[in-house]
């Protein structure tokens, strides 16, 4: 049979954990490619305690996916006069999400595993990654031909209706407020908050979000200010977005940024109608140009004052111009009335001694017509006056009896018909040659 020895004579010789951590140790720590060794990555879970910074570094493909991830720490030693350096070039904390340049040594402990201890940054990398994502959203919108777009769109004469894009909590927007509401020039402004995150993760979508309704209801406003109080310069980055770069640029009234300070520039300060460097500056901006339409207003009041002045002036030396030619005018006027006049006194006599004779001549022939119109109506009248002269001779009762026709009267009135006798009326017949007086006995009416 075989021992026991030989059963296990197969059997791997197999080495502690430790020893084998021990083993990578003395690899990763003899290796100098691993020390001091500069690396581009972009900071993650970026956290300060007890003055020491623990963060992760990652590595992006082009569709944003993780493929590499290394965790780092800076101790406390180097990390303050580090971050102090990176805020004084950069203009922002030290923070996650930022593209850098570390200089770092790898080192694996036994027991806490793989650890990259960086010891110095290079700011000016960031800047230049910050810079370049800048270039590209700018470069980007000046392809599509719409950088300036909002910075061409006409200003109100007074910009007083005003969309106001913050937070109504931050201070920002107070001093915004108290600058215009207690502008010393007592000029009046219309305001409207449309409340939206200004910093953290959800700054894009809420910003994106407030312009969209602001631009529903844009005819209502003369500009948009988008306004933004102090803080930390790292809380800007949101700002160096495509979405909301382009958002602003094809907005439908001016707008004005104001979200940072004086030092800072995001994307939306190359698109934006005005720039300024405070919620305050917005507010200063707004009042000058009621300012400059006041100073406008005096200047035309002044110009039609003037204006006033000059014409009145020239109309005085006018009136008094005519006014030195009045009596001379008058009495040339009179001397010309009177010389007239003179001359009307000397056609007179003249004049009715022509029209007399023309009257009497007229008179004349009026006296002529008048004569002969006489005449002839006088022998109209004779020739009708015969005629019915003859008239009545031919028709008178005596003509008519000789004619052999006789008359008949009752009481002294003519009968012409039957019906107008009754029995025993007395009747007197008028002949030719005398008279004849009878009594009606019976009469007979003749049917029709």
């Amino acid at each position: 049979m075989p021992t026991d020895q030989s059963l296990f004579s197969n059997t791997p010789q197999a080495i502690t954990l430790s020893a084998l951590n021990n083993r990578i140790a003395d690899a990763v720590n003899a290796d100098p490619g691993l020390h001091r060794q500069w690396v581009t990555a972009e900071t993650s879970d970026v956290r300060v305690s007890r003055g020491h910074c623990y963060l992760e570094l990652i590595e992006k493909d082009d569709k944003e996916q993780t493929v590499a991830r290394l965790g780092a720490v800076i101790w406390a030693s180097t990390y303050a006069g580090l971050a102090a350096r990176f805020k004084a070039v950069t203009g922002q904390d030290f923070a996650s999400g930022m593209k850098v340049m570390v200089c770092m040594t790898v080192n694996f402990h036994g027991q806490y595993g793989i650890k990259a201890v960086i010891g110095d940054i290079n700011p000016e990398f960031t800047l230049g990654d910050m810079a370049r994502l800048r270039k590209e959203i700018i470069d980007k919108l000046t392809k599509e031909g719409i950088i300036d777009n909002n910075k061409r769109l006409p200003w109100a004469t007074v910009p007083q209706r005003v969309a106001v894009i913050s937070s109504a909590t931050a201070a920002g927007y107070g001093d915004f407020m108290n600058q215009l509401d207690n502008n010393a020039y007592g000029l009046k402004f219309y305001t409207h908050l449309f409340t939206a995150v200004l910093q953290g993760n959800n700054t894009v979508p809420s910003v994106l979000e407030a312009l969209k309704k602001v631009a529903s209801l844009h005819e209502h406003f003369d500009c948009l200010v988008i306004i933004r109080g102090g803080g930390a310069t790292s809380e800007l980055n949101s700002f160096d977005n495509y979405d909301l770069a382009r958002a602003v640029a094809l907005f439908p009234i001016p707008v004005i940024v104001g979200i940072g300070h004086e030092r800072d520039t995001t994307v939306l300060d190359y698109v934006a109608a005005m720039r300024v460097k405070t919620p305050t500056a917005a507010a200063e901006f707004l009042i000058g140009q009621g300012i400059n339409a006041l100073a406008r207003l005096d200047e035309l009041r002044n110009l039609v004052i003037n204006n006033a002045r000059d014409i009145l002036g020239r109309e005085r030396e006018h009136i008094s111009y005519y006014t030195s030619l009045i009596p001379a005018t008058a009495q040339r006027i009179v001397s010309t009335a009177h010389t007239r006049l003179d001359n009307y006194l000397e056609t007179i006599p003249m004049a009715a001694t022509s029209i007399i004779k023309a009257q009497n001549t007229r008179l004349d022939h009026s006296v002529e017509l008048i004569k002969s119109a006489v005449t002839q109506s006088l022998a109209t009248a004779q020739l009708r006056l015969q005629s019915l002269d003859d008239k009545v001779t031919l028709l008178s009762p005596r003509n008519i009896l000789n004619r052999g026709y006789s008359l008949t009267m009752r009481g002294g009135k003519f009968v012409t018909e039957a019906s107008q006798l009754n029995p025993g009326d007395v009747i007197t017949t008028f002949f030719k040659d005398g008279k004849a007086t009878t009594q009606v006995g019976a009469i007979k009416l003749d049917k029709q």
